[in-house]
């Protein structure tokens, strides 16, 4: 045996034993480190973080389950009764504004704008705003789409583009007026016979408040007569037309 050979052997082995309790705390510290990365709360020993309160304690979970495999679910076939009637609650038919966004347009917009917007949004009526965003009027697509950009082009020697908002819409103070309080007592049928009577197809709910100006008049709601055929079961029309729009109500109701 070479003795120099035994001698760096065990001078390696010595070194070894020597840096054991260094090699043995670096690796403590990085499996303490490991261990506050990745906390498992269920792991045995392990202490849980400290809670921080926060504002959803305040509510309590649902009772839930996880899907399990094989778990099949299907989709509800829509009905097909009318999801309301004459004498539900005129709010089922009543666009909030207070929990979806009103679609505005300026009232210096041309008529072809207005119409892209509806397309865009899919709905067929606008609030018209001046430049402190009041509203000023209301126009439709029957107003859009219609004879009357055609006739006021024609009347003033314009090009039909050259139409403005302000030209065809129905001005703030022709449009019908339904205040909040009424309407939380309303029927369905009521609101149908309020726009028969007034020959419209929209009417708007207001609630009255006060600021530090004054009475203020604030716009909730919009009823919409395609809207409420539409929830009555009426098919809907390509060309939307106010008589007829009554009469498939009527029919409906009388089926």
């Amino acid at each position: 045996m070479d003795p120099h050979g035994s001698e760096a052997q065990q001078t390696s082995v010595g070194s070894a034993a020597a840096g054991a309790p260094d090699a043995s705390r670096e690796l403590h510290q990085k499996d303490h480190f490991l261990q506050l990365m990745f906390f498992h709360p269920h792991a045995t020993g392990a202490r849980r973080p400290a809670h921080t309160p926060s504002a959803i304690d305040n509510f309590a979970p649902l009772r839930h389950a996880n899907s399990g495999p094989g778990d099949r679910y299907t989709l509800p076939v829509p009905s097909a009764q009318a999801p309301v009637h004459l004498d539900s609650r005129a709010a089922d038919v009543m666009t909030d504004l207070r929990r979806t966004s009103a679609i505005i347009v300026d009232r210096n917009a041309s008529v072809d704008d207005a119409t892209r917007v509806m397309t865009a949004r899919g709905v067929r009526a606008l609030f018209v705003i001046d430049d402190t965003r009041h509203v000023v009027g209301i126009i439709t697509s029957t107003d859009t789409l219609g004879e009357k950009p055609l006739r006021f082009a024609q009347a003033r020697g314009i090009r039909h583009g050259e139409v403005l908002v302000r030209d065809i819409m129905t001005p703030s103070d022709r449009l019908e007026i339904l205040d909040l309080d009424a309407v939380s007592r309303a029927r369905v049928g009521d609101v149908i016979a309020t726009l028969r009577v007034a020959g419209r197809q929209h009417a708007l709910v207001v609630e009255t408040g006060a600021d530090a100006r004054g009475s203020v008049r604030q716009i909730v709601g919009i009823f919409s007569l395609t809207q409420i055929a539409r929830q009555l079961g009426v098919a809907p029309q390509q060309v939307h037309d106010i008589a007829r729009t009554f009469a498939e109500i009527e029919a409906v109701i009388a089926s």
